[in-house]
């Protein structure tokens, strides 16, 4: 029997508007898909020109017309899309009909458009849609593999091998619809956590994220500032992704589904900080996490457990492979 001949390499565009924690889950995604089948993954970031960018996606009937020359967003067309973020969408929904249906299109998150406008729709599960074209995962998809940790941990260990044990990574967010992060929040937070790590005899990997209101963050860094440990302080490389890989426990605040399932892709304990605020969907998403065994509340106290790391960034790459395949072989 003949061989199967093996697929042609794929072109992926991951497209955004180029802020960190959109772009991270378009690019994470195409690059899923690309560890799976040989593929090329070329970054676009979109821009609108005037206040274009601020219409809703009906309204914008042109929108190539409209793009920054700096978008770069024509033929040649790739074999699939992943996009992400409200400004890709007057582009992303139009996109088949340009291509004649080559191009393959996944939308991330809740577009608040109609699903067949797309090949594919990728939400959190909390987000709660439904349909044939629509796969729900926990959380965002996003860049934190195995071999990533293991990378970004060789460039910063010199930094934190001389650490005590346990380390705890601190990942801090800020304001947001939902969530806000006061100073007499971050005060309570900053004696959880020192008096977790004393009793411990631990060390701090602490960073924050641009939302961090500057009060809280100025409150974090003078109360655990005497502890062993590293407080980025905003210049230079971005140990983000070392501090996961160097820690035993990793804290997140409750307002970032990107910063949770990255945690989560790592296999270990993962504490939620509580916040100022509350939604209904990150509640849903907690208890996601709570059910997988990657997550629990953070009482004050470090304690250990195992599960297996989330990984539904490659979940999603192989179903999109597979409709891709299907889409192909049925025309």
């Amino acid at each position: 029997m003949a061989k199967k001949p093996a697929p042609p390499p794929l072109t992926i565009w991951a497209v955004s508007d180029g802020r960190a924690g959109i772009e991270a889950q378009a690019v994470g995604l195409a690059e899923a898909v690309a560890r799976q089948r040989k593929a090329k993954v070329v970054v676009k970031r979109i821009g609108w020109t005037g206040r274009v960018g601020r219409l809703p996606w009906w309204l914008n009937l042109f929108p190539r017309r409209w793009l920054t020359p700096e978008s770069e967003f024509a033929a040649p067309w790739p074999d699939l899309v992943v996009a992400a973020g409200r400004a890709t969408l007057p582009l992303s929904i139009r996109l088949r009909r340009w291509t004649g249906g080559k191009t393959y299109v996944v939308q991330i998150q809740d577009p608040r458009a109609p699903a067949q406008l797309f090949d594919l729709v990728v939400p959190p599960n909390h987000d709660r849609l439904k349909g044939d074209n629509i796969l729900s995962i926990i959380g965002a998809p996003h860049r934190v593999t195995a071999k990533k940790l293991a990378d970004e941990y060789r460039r910063f260990a010199a930094a934190i091998d001389p650490l005590p044990h346990p380390r705890a990574a601190v990942l801090i967010g800020g304001r947001s619809r939902a969530f806000d992060l006061t100073p007499e929040r971050a005060s309570a937070m900053a004696q959880e956590i020192q008096l977790a790590l004393e009793q411990e005899g631990g060390s701090l990997l602490m960073t924050f994220s641009r939302r961090t209101p500057p009060q809280a963050r100025a409150l974090l860094t003078a109360r655990l500032k005497h502890l062993p440990g590293i407080i980025r302080a905003g210049e230079g490389d971005h140990p983000y992704v070392a501090f996961h890989a160097g820690a035993d426990y990793v804290l997140v605040t409750e307002d970032s589904a990107n910063m949770a399932t990255e945690a989560a892709g790592t296999g270990k304990p993962v504490f939620i900080l509580k916040m100022d605020g509350q939604s209904l969907k990150f509640r849903l998403f907690h208890e996601e996490l709570e059910r997988h065994g990657a997550a629990r509340p953070f009482g004050g106290a470090f304690h250990g457990w195992t599960y297996e790391p989330l990984a539904e960034t490659d979940r999603a790459a192989t179903e999109i492979l597979k409709r891709m395949d299907a889409k192909r072989d049925a025309t």
